[in-house]
């Protein structure tokens, strides 16, 4: 009680410094309910405990630090550091060092022709291309894959689209512009989805399609800049995009029953539009 009443007299300037020293002492001997004061008292007393916080993180904050950090001075020379020059991926290393195959199946009526041009397809496979190539006889399949060699990756499907387009029938001088060009690919589709013919009036259809000693056929090839291959009732096209749209057309209105002359004035038309446009 007497400590209560002592507290009570205690000016506000005296009033932080023995809250200090009790609560450092640790002794519980403060009761809230012996003094009462006054709203501005507790501002000084909030303003003074603030500044102390304040002195505290301040001589904290200047204390050595545990650890030293290493700061590197960076030299601005006016100019950016030069560009790292890597050198291209091959093709065994884009695929993570694995071998790429293709298999491409031989019909049986293209067995002969494959023996005799072989070299002639094989050659520009191997040596330009850097692709590997063998004939599997037991399965009857070109069998293609990558070298450690092989410039670019996109030569395995080259590859295997040139021979494919061998085994549909088309010469090997022909099919040889797909190693060559990027844009060229072969469509193929049959009379049926056309028309439904049977009988005589297919082979009519077929006969319209190549016309005399396949004068027809040469025709629109030349006026399209197209290859084109008539196997009984499949039609494969070997072109450009725009070319192979333009040779289909012809194609279909000659199964449709229209006659070469009528096709032929068309495709002139076309032709020239085509001419123009490029």
């Amino acid at each position: 009680m007497e400590a209560d009443a002592l507290l009570a007299n205690i000016p506000v300037s005296f009033y932080h410094v023995v809250v200090v020293f009790f609560l450092h002492s640790k002794t519980l001997i403060l009761n809230p309910q012996s003094f009462k004061l006054c709203s501005h008292r507790d501002k000084v007393c909030r303003r003074l405990r603030l500044k102390e916080l304040g002195a505290v993180r301040m001589q904290s904050s200047k204390a050595p630090a545990s650890m030293e950090i290493e700061t590197c001075e960076h030299k601005s020379q006016g100019t950016l550091p030069a560009k790292p020059n890597f050198e291209p991926l091959k093709a065994h290393e884009m695929s993570d060092g694995r071998v790429q195959f293709r298999k491409v199946s031989v019909p049986p009526h293209r067995y002969s022709p494959l023996k005799k041009a072989w070299m002639e397809i094989y050659t520009p496979i191997y040596e330009q291309m850097k692709i590997d190539v063998r004939m599997n006889l037991k399965a009857r399949k070109v069998e293609l894959k990558t070298r450690s060699d092989t410039p670019d990756i996109s030569n395995l499907q080259k590859c295997a689209d040139f021979v494919h387009a061998f085994m549909l029938g088309f010469d090997v001088i022909d099919a040889i512009a797909l190693l060559r060009l990027d844009e060229l690919y072969v469509e193929s589709f049959e009379i049926k989805d056309v028309k439904t013919l049977r009988g005589e009036h297919l082979s009519r259809a077929i006969g319209r399609l190549s016309g005399k000693g396949g004068k027809t056929k040469f025709a629109i090839e030349n006026a399209t800049k197209t290859r084109i291959v008539i196997a009984d009732t499949k039609i494969h096209i070997l072109g450009s995009f725009q070319n192979i749209k333009v040779a289909r057309d012809s194609l279909c209105s000659l199964i449709l029953g229209s006659p070469a002359g009528k096709v032929y004035s068309k495709l002139r038309q076309v032709t020239a539009r085509l001419a123009e446009r490029f």
